[in-house]
This record gives structure tokens, sequence and C-alpha cells, in this order.
């Protein structure tokens, strides 16, 4: 019954993969018609095309031809020419959705069909790439393919100057990683000389493991920071305290949802520590917000599974990939609360001057594609928020690979024998087996077992991703065991080495299910490649978190009544159920999650769009009289009406602080008086301001040299947005924080964010007129003035180079006797922690 409905009613997939099957065929019809030209003449049907797309043509109808071209020139150039199905791929990726491909199947490749034939537009096409070594590694493969089809290839990478940079978004074809490309996008916006963008407008962009970028990174904002000044001393005082605490007589922990709160016992403690009434009284809540991130810090905080010391510094681990996040920091000074805990130099907190998370940043460009071996399960995501479909493309050929169910055990010391005792055995056969960990530890510690049993390997984690390509490269090779986190050389293939197929080609061996499905496919996906032989299999205990996490209760009592030991395991469908089931549970939450912090993020998102489209015009702008006009007039229509409402007696008009605050901001000393005001209603008195400010304008641009007039102008328009904007942000960061609170007073807090945050940019908007008003009519115009940014920032974000270090701050400050001490007690220095010293 189900499979005649299916027949009836084909699937989105099938339906598209029928279409693609058709456009695959025609490509293939246009083969043997290429196969006579020259390479010359085949280079150029790149000038052909161009022409025929500025004709009104559309890509669409150039599409059979211009993929055909493509896959002859690869032919000759690179010696691959794309199948069948990596034209269906790539007819996907023309088309603004996600090609699903596994692992082998040639995904850099397909790419080239739909850049090239994007590129024939001339508006520029973004291929994006998780870090710098593929990017590099990609553009160095195709670009001799671009070439010899008349294109032009950039690359984009993070220590590139301004005129490189330029020049590679300039290309017909940029390749770079989705952290650069957003902060490009953040620096554009804080040039000063439109002649400093480097980027154009964004048009086409393919996404290489996208669901990496815009599921596993779409909450991680990209940052540019400046320092900002804070006490340090709060930090070390904190940790000291959090330090005398004790589990569940001083602070509860919640493992489910990963928070740390204090008992009564704790708030008392804290009180009598810090010599203070009441910890949640409004003038402790900086003490307060310290004492919370030390208990962070100290019990949420993981050394070596959620971040490792290097250096003197604490560098944050990916949970997703067990990549070190160089450059990094943890906000809200968690990052400062963990420095203190590890006994380490405590470094300034930052400023945040620009920001953009990749959900906002990609959903700018006009097209946008993406390309990954695992993206069905988080279908509905893509389809909600960037409007993409994913459309899951068959192999080439047969997925050979056996999945084996998964192995469940009581404890997770009988797992770890087992797991040793299987490498041995596949080891002494010389079997390649690629074993995938969750944690950086535990990577460490199953290679301290191996080392015991003499079994030679590899150990690929954030501790040591310098040889990650090496070391990925010789996996498949006969003999070979590699330890690897979740990051197991995502981008690169496991190719099998020499006689490896006979043995059963690559074991995939899974120590513990990562709360994401895709995870686990993407590790299962390294072996089968190109139907390649090859088998997987997890090993799962009652203590890993998952299982602690979602109710192994239940399985760990019918293990104790059946009376299992801890050497013995369950293999059964229904355990591997259940454990898809509790994956499915935290995929949603982690969904809801993201879905949520988009619809806050969209507040900021049409509030940048606008400060930023208006910024866009001053740098553009020849004339920008009459818009510091509008801004007098704006700020003129305000204060008349704050101080003329319809509801007081005329005659009670504060007409003398109209006159005060004109003569302030706006006009000269003996331009009005309060009588010229009396009598007038409130539009006659607007219109008389206005009148008078607009001559004063005049007058001062009679006297000073057009050029100098405008220039002037820019800079102090460029000055005020970005100062106001900077502290716009913060000030949103702040409301967003606290803003969940409103729950409690059955206020919807999401509403709650949207409207006082929309109160929060007319000020801000307010803001810039007045200072703008102020500084064109009242301040000396200079001969030669330069506009400058308002602050210098530097990139705070996840990625593989690292940073230059940040000058640390000592951890022992000066605090004046008579200063306020840090700790948030209202008490002075002296009578309180400095009566220590």
């Amino acid at each position: 019954m189900i499979g005649l409905l299916k027949k009836i009613f084909p699937s989105t997939n099938e339906r598209n993969l029928n279409r693609y099957q058709k456009i695959a065929d025609q490509v293939d019809g246009l083969g043997d018609a290429l196969k006579g030209l020259s390479d010359e003449e085949l280079s150029q049907k790149t000038e052909e095309f161009r022409e025929r797309v500025s004709n009104g043509e559309s890509l669409d109808a150039l599409l059979p031809e211009a993929f055909a071209v493509v896959r002859e020139a690869a032919d000759r150039v690179l010696g691959l020419r794309p199948y069948p199905v990596q034209i269906m791929g790539a007819t996907a990726l023309h088309e603004g959705n996600i090609a699903e491909m596994k692992t082998g199947e040639g995904k850099t490749l397909v790419a080239t069909m739909p850049v090239y034939l994007n590129a024939l537009e001339g508006k520029g096409v973004h291929v994006v790439t998780v870090n710098e070594y593929l990017a590099r590694r990609d553009s160095e493969l195709m670009s001799p393919l671009y070439n010899f089809l008349g294109l032009t290839v950039g690359l984009n990478i993070s220590d590139m100057s301004r005129e490189e940079k330029q020049e590679a978004y300039a290309a017909d074809i940029t390749y770079g990683t989705n952290n650069e490309y957003g902060f490009d996008y953040l620096r554009d916006n804080m040039v000063v000389y439109k002649e400093q963008m480097v980027q154009r407008p964004l048009n086409y962009a393919i996404v290489d493991e996208v669901d990496s970028i815009l599921v596993d990174e779409a909450r991680t904002p990209l940052i540019i920071s400046g320092s900002a000044q804070k006490s340090t001393e709060l930090y070390m005082m904190a940790n000291m305290f959090v330090r005398t605490l004790k589990k569940e007589e001083d602070y509860t922990v919640d493992i489910k949802t990963k928070n740390v709160q204090l008992t009564e016992e704790g708030i008392t403690k804290a009180e009598q520590y810090f010599n203070i009434d009441n910890l949640y009284d409004y003038n402790h809540v900086t003490l307060n917000h310290h004492i919370n991130q030390a208990l962070k810090a100290n019990i949420i905080m993981i050394l070596d599974v959620d971040y490792v010391v290097q250096d003197g510094e604490v560098v944050i681990v990916d949970p997703f990939t067990g990549r070190l996040m160089a450059g990094r920091r943890y906000s809200e000074g968690l990052h400062q609360a963990i420095e203190a805990k590890e006994g380490l130099e405590i470094q300034r907190e930052s400023m945040t001057l620009a920001t953009i998370t990749f959900q906002n940043y990609f959903r700018m460009y006009n097209k946008l594609a993406g390309m990954t071996g695992t993206a069905k399960t988080e279908e509905e995501e893509f389809r909600n928020i960037y409007n993409m479909e994913v459309v899951a493309i068959p192999t080439n050929r047969p997925i050979a690979r056996i999945d084996n169910s998964d192995f469940v055990y009581k404890s997770m010391a009988g797992k770890f024998r087992a797991i040793v005792k299987e490498i041995q055995e596949r080891h002494e056969t010389g079997q390649p087996i690629l074993v995938g960990t969750v944690a950086v530890e535990t990577s460490e510690l199953l290679s301290q077992m191996l080392r015991k049993k003499g079994i030679p390997h590899n150990v690929l984690n954030a501790k040591n991703h310098e040889r990650e390509a090496e070391i990925i490269e010789n996996a498949g090779h006969k003999g070979m065991v590699t330890i690897a986190t979740n990051m197991a050389g995502r981008g690169t293939d496991i190719k099998l080495g020499e006689g490896v197929r006979d043995l059963g080609g690559l074991h995939i061996l899974g120590t513990e299910r990562h709360e994401s499905r895709r995870i686990d496919n993407q590790l299962r996906g390294r072996s089968g490649r190109q139907g390649d032989p090859g088998s997987s299999q997890f090993y799962i205990s009652m203590e890993d978190e998952l299982m602690r996490r979602f109710g192994s209760d239940n399985m760990m009592n019918m293990m104790e009544r059946l009376g299992m030991d801890e050497d013995t395991p369950i293999e059964s469908k229904l355990v591997t159920k259940a454990v898809e089931s509790a994956q499915k549970r935290v995929e949603g939450s982690n969904f809801d999650a993201r879905k949520q912090l988009l619809q806050y993020d969209d507040v900021m998102r049409q509030q940048r769009e606008i400060i930023y489209k208006q910024r866009q015009e001053v740098l553009d702008a020849e004339n920008l009289g009459d818009i510091v006009l509008k801004m007098v007039d704006s700020v003129i229509e305000r204060i008349v009406k704050a101080h003329t409402q319809e509801e007081i007696v005329q005659e009670e008009w504060d007409l003398d602080e109209i006159v005060n605050y004109s003569v302030a901001t706006f006009l000269n000393e003996d331009d009005v008086s309060a009588d010229d005001l009396k009598g007038l209603d409130q539009e006659e008195i607007i219109e008389l301001l206005k009148e008078k400010a607009h001559s004063a304008f005049a007058e001062k641009e009679s006297l000073i040299e057009p050029e100098h007039m405008r220039e002037f102008e820019k800079a102090v328009i460029l000055r005020a947005v970005d100062s106001k904007w900077m502290d716009h942000i913060d000030q949103m960061e702040q409301l967003r924080q606290g803003i969940h609170l409103r729950a409690y007073g059955q206020n919807d807090p999401l509403r709650e964010y949207q409207f006082e945050g929309f109160e929060m940019f007319e000020a801000m908007v307010a803001a810039i007129e007045e200072e703008v008003s102020m500084y064109i009519m009242k301040a000396q115009v200079e001969q030669n003035m330069q506009r400058e940014q308002v602050a210098e920032g530097k990139a705070v974000v996840p990625s593989d180079k690292q940073e230059t270090k940040r000058k640390p701050v000592k951890k022992k400050q000066d605090i004046g006797r008579n200063a306020l001490c840090p700790c948030g007690s209202g008490k002075k220095y002296k009578q309180c922690h400095g009566a220590e010293n």
C-alpha cells in the first residue's frame, strides 16, 4: 500500500531527482559535439555565453550548454569527467539548494559547474569552505579549469592586505572561509572611505560542509572587538570563594541543562565571604554575575573537554569538531573566570564594535547553495531558515559499507575494555581502523590504553591538528590505527591502501554517540567511499553523557535485573532506536534554540541593515547638506514637541528651555529669544526655528570651501553613527541578557525585546541627530580634516590560525583606598577587601 502511494505521490526529493536526471541526459547529449572543438574554440564559449546573458538570456536556459562545456574542459584540463550524478548535484546547487552527496563523490568537482554558470553574470561567485587549508587547496586544484575557460580566480584568507583582498573579490570566482567573508562584511561597514571597502554586493555563494557552517556554527557570532577596561580583581576573589563551596550543600548542578545554582546555604556563605547583607540586592549585580561565572568555570567547564591550556592561554575546543578555536574567547567574563580558575594571567574583557551571526550573513546573498555528506536530518531547519531544499543525490556506485547495531555496555570501563579488545583483534589482521571520539580527553585515555597494549597508532585531536592532512591520508593504509575527535579530517578523503579491500576496508569504531545524528553519520561516512568495502560499529555505555541525560535509568534497571556484568554488551535494534530517539530530541531542542536565537537576532539584523545602508549612503554621497538639515529639522521637532505639549496651556510652555537648547545645539546666541516664540503655536515655532537653522547653516557654508565643508560633514556623521552604534550594540546585548526574566511577569520576552530594542534604536537615532546637529552647526571646520575610525577592532572568531596574543592584564591591580571596592559591596576599598592588605 505504502509502495503504491509513493508511486502515485512521489516525494519532493524524487521529483527533483527525476527532473535533474533529464537535465543530466541533456548535458550528456551535448558531449559529442563539444569533443570535436579545439581548446581555443571550447574556451571561447565563455565569451559567447556572456554575450547571451547580457542580451537577456537566463542562466537556467544556458545551463545544459554551460555544464557540458565545463564537463568537457574538466576532462581535458583535470583529467576528470563529471558523472551524471555529479551533474545532478550541480543542478541542485545552481537552483539554490543543498546537494547531499556522500564522502568521496567529488563535491569539489560538482561545484565547478554552477560556479562557472553563475560567474557568467560578472557579479562574483563565492565558494565558502570551513578552513583556509581547504580554501587554498580547492582554489589551486580548480584554477587551471577556470583559467582555461577564461575566468579569474581569487583566494581570500585572513593575513591578506586590503589591496590583495580587493583583488580577490574582484575576481569572477573567490574562494575563502565563512569567517573571513563575514569579517570582511563587518570591516567594510566600519571603513571611513568607500575606496577602503573590499567586497562587492553579495551575489551567489556555494557553502561546502554547509551543515557545519549554517547549523553547527549558526549561533556563533562574528565579532569585531576592542578592549574595555574592567577590574580583574573580582574574578580572582569570586574564584577563591567558589573553591570553598561543597556540592549539594552549597550548590546544585543540573546535568540536563548544564546549569549550576547556589543553594540557600551557598548564598549565606557568599554574603558572609563578601561582607554584604543581601547577594541579590541591585547594588550587587556585578558581584552576583562574577560568582555565577566562577561557578560555571569551576563546575561546568572541564579542562581538555571544553577548553585546553596552551602557552599560558585558555583556548576553546569546538564541541562539534574537536578543533581548537584559537583567537575566540568566551563572552560575558566566562573566559576571565576560567583564566582565574587555571591560575593564568587575566586578560581584558572586550567591547563589541560590530557583530553578525552566520545565519544572518549568509541570508544576505541573492542566491545561496550548499553541499555536504549529511544534511537530511536538518532538512526542516534549512527549509525554514534559509529557504533551501535538501536533495539527496544518489551515489555513483552502491554503498558497500556494513553498519552494525550498537553495542551497549553497563559501564564506561567495560566499554573501553571491549573497544581496546576489538582494535587489537582487527589490528592483528592488518585492517585499518578509525576510532571516533567526542572529547579530547577520551582520545587521550584511549591512546594511553593502546600504548599499554603496544598497539601503534596516531592521535588526531585539537592538540595535534597540524598533521591532520598527513594522518588522514594514511588512515586507510594496512595496519593503521587512527584515533580522531569528531573533525575526523572533514573535507578530505580516506583512500584505501594496497590489499585493504580484501581485509574488509576501513573499519569505523565510534566510542560514543554524539548528540547529533549528523556527526555520527559524518564519522560513518569516512568509510565506504565510491563503493569501497567498509564497516562501522558504535560502542555505548549507560554512563555516557547522552545516555545519562536522556533516560538510561530504565535500561540500567533492566541490565541489573538480568544480572549482566560490565563486559557483556547488549546488541539490540531496540537500543539503537532508543538512542536515535534521544538524539532526535536533542536535535529538536537545538533547532528550537537556534530558531529562537534567530528571532532575537532578527531585531539586530533589521537595525544593522538600516544603519549600514545609511552609512553607505553617507560614503557615496557627494553633498550631505540635505541629510544634515533633515537631522537638524528632526532635532527641532523633538525639542519643541517635548516643551509644547497640547495638554498644557500655551502660557505655561517652557519657551526659555527651547531657546536655551536651540542656542546650545544649532543656533547662534542672538538668533532667537523667548519673545520671538511667544504667541506662536507648536507648528509655527517649529517652522521659525527651522528657518533660522537653515539660514545659519547656509551662512556657515558660505564661509568655507565646498570640499572642506563636504569632508567635514562626512567626518562628523560617520563618527556620530559609529560611536552611537557601538554603544547601542552593547546596550542591546545587556538588554538581551536579562530579558528572559520578563517571563516571570507573564510577558513574552521576545516581544518585550523587540519593543524595547525598537525604542532604544529610536533613542540612538535621536542621539546621532543631536550630535551631528551640534557639531556641524557649532564646531570649527579644520582645513586639513581627516576622517578617522572611532575604534580599531580585532576579529574574534573560531579560526585555525593563531592570532596575535593580546597583552595580559596583571592579576594585581592598584585600587585607591577611598575608591569603591570592586567586589560590589558598596563600601570603600579600605573598609572592605583593602583592609586585608
